[in-house]
């Protein structure tokens, strides 16, 4: 069990539990993670998956994974494949525990004929806005329903009916007969059943036409798996007098403890899937894994580490506040990881050619370079370095900005794990745009500086003759503002137009060759890069992860 004293990861949630524990209210806990499979799983739900799963392990205890499938028209397999293999890349595992709602799908019918009986639920014949008109306001009661008052009898009758698919969709429902003046609005006579014909169940097929409302399957599903704390989000708060309504009112095995912690709200992105759905459906990114999207699947497209979302969930913590997370923590700890795991390589993103004059044609040197500079048990790589190399366009500047430390006419620069160059000259075209340069290597300056030398600066570059062509995708954050939508606009008019940048003729090391789709890399001061699975054998493309530093908050000011 963790140390409830010394443990740095302590918080709210882990003292209830360290307390029922201690208290001898469980012997083991049992934790769940319930998703509705209606989308593709964001950073968010990675808040709650490690919450969840970490419980049970460090505990320990046991964590289900069970699908919320109780609205099959917005439901699909694609959704339930995703969530699963999203669980499992982040490295967590349910066993044999996986489960639906649907599979209880029967009993929660059973359940429902069984507060009918007492008295606790009738059929209601109000239609929706209907329904929504009687329900009241947060200053005003609600009014009851015509048919509140059936006699159990008849709602038994109607409710086999319902069933049995005899009423049309918005004809019936069933509600629960709690209080239609309560000030909690969830507690007036909330709907546990409606009738969607039409349907097909990705579980349950056409069986039934007849469907639990979310707020009622969900509590009944944590008592019969056993669930000892229901840990959810601070949205559900006022629906845990309901929740414990439903699980005091039936025949369930076990009473769960609901507990709420704060969401997960992150800056310059949208964590509603409602919106997630909206930015898919209408084309404004290429899919839920589109790099620039919060999805788990977006985020490993993207190059993020399973272990460093894991660590940024860690360092934001669990509390009952809300707030909004900057957006540079999440970067911060994948910047973290990938500088201590991403191998080094050379790539040019904007190349400019460079002709070496007094190297001789047709000769290639191997340089040595290693492979992370700091872990030497990465080893080394040779690269090929010949007269005509490639330097990054922003490496020169005919004109340089002060403080300009890279090369400029007539100065020097070192080229990494190779020579000091000199520019000697500058061609250009008919439009006075730079084409290439020559320049002239200090041969005695391969792996040393001479003393009373100085050199502005230290360049990447790549052989012509080796170079590897590639595509890079330039990531930038998706929305241009902290809140997207802030204030009741419009969501879509603060999408970042330069949220996606492609270049096309950029140039790799020959080492970056056949590279595999997931690899990541840091391209020498350039930034963090992953292998995207569109890349071929002959044409590797690779997503921008994240820079070597924190440039955003500079660019916005």
């Amino acid at each position: 069990m963790t140390d409830p004293v010394d443990s740095h990861r302590s918080n709210f949630i882990r003292q209830i539990i360290e307390e029922d524990l201690a208290a001898g209210r469980h012997r083991r806990i049992a934790t769940r993670f319930p998703p509705e499979p209606n989308g593709y799983l964001h950073i968010g739900h990675a808040k709650s998956i490690c919450l969840n799963f970490g419980l049970a392990q460090d505990y320990p205890g046991t964590c289900n994974l069970r699908f919320d499938d109780t609205n099959p028209h917005k439901e699909d397999v694609e959704f339930v494949d995703s969530i699963q293999a999203d669980v499992r890349w982040l490295g967590y595992d349910w066993g044999d525990r996986r489960y639906f709602a649907s599979d209880y799908f029967e009993q929660l019918y059973g359940f429902a004929i069984e507060l009918i009986q007492k008295g606790l639920a009738y059929v209601c014949d109000l239609e929706a806005e209907e329904l929504r008109a009687y329900r009241g306001t947060l200053t005003e009661p609600g009014r009851e329903s015509p048919g509140r008052n059936r006699s159990i009898a008849e709602n038994l009758d109607l409710f086999q009916r319902m069933r049995a698919g005899e009423f049309p969709d918005g004809a019936r429902s069933l509600r629960a007969r709690i209080d239609m003046a309560s000030p909690n609005i969830n507690l007036r006579d909330p709907v546990l059943y409606r009738i969607r014909h039409g349907v097909i169940h990705h579980q349950t097929g056409t069986l039934w036409c007849l469907y639990p409302t979310y707020d009622y399957t969900h509590p009944i599903s944590d008592a019969l798996e056993c669930i000892t704390h229901s840990i959810c989000t601070l949205e559900f708060e006022d629906h845990r007098p309901l929740y414990d309504w439903c699980v005091d009112n039936v025949s369930v095995p076990s009473k769960p403890r609901q507990i709420e912690f704060s969401r997960l709200n992150l800056e310059y992105t949208v964590m509603s899937k409602r919106l997630l759905t909206q930015l898919v459906t209408e084309g404004h990114v290429t899919g839920w894994d589109d790099p620039r999207m919060p999805t788990i699947a977006g985020l490993r497209r993207r190059g993020y580490s399973a272990a460093a979302i894991r660590d940024f969930c860690e360092r934001i913590g669990v509390t009952k506040a809300d707030n909004r997370v900057e957006m540079a923590l999440l970067e911060s700890a994948i910047r973290d990881d990938l500088d201590a795991t991403a191998p080094r390589r050379m790539a040019v993103l904007r190349p400019l050619k460079v002709v070496i004059e007094n190297i001789p044609e047709g000769q290639v040197e191997q340089m040595a370079a290693g492979n992370h500079p700091k872990d030497a048990a990465l080893g080394t790589r040779e690269v090929p370095f010949a007269r005509e190399i490639y330097i990054d366009r922003n490496d020169f500047a005919e004109q340089p900005p002060k403080g300009f430390k890279r090369l400029v006419p007539g100065g020097e620069v070192r080229l990494r794990n190779a020579y000091v160059i000199r520019c000697d000259q500058v061609i250009k075209n008919a439009h006075g745009e730079v084409t290439e340069l020559r320049a002239t290597a200090d041969l005695q300056t391969l792996g040393r500086n001479p003393e009373g030398r100085k050199v502005g600066g230290v360049i990447h570059w790549v052989s012509a003759a080796h170079a590897v062509p590639c595509e890079v995708r330039l990531y930038d954050r998706l929305f241009s503002v902290p809140v997207p939508g802030a204030g009741g606009g419009d969501f879509l008019a603060d999408i970042n137009p330069e949220a996606l940048t492609v270049v096309t003729d950029s140039l790799a090391e020959p080492a970056l060759a056949g590279v595999a789709p997931g690899e990541r890399y840091q391209f020498e001061r350039e930034g963090y890069f992953v292998a995207d699975p569109d890349s071929t054998a002959a044409r590797p493309v690779f997503n921008l992860t994240v820079g070597l530093r924190d440039t955003w908050g500079k660019a916005q000011r």
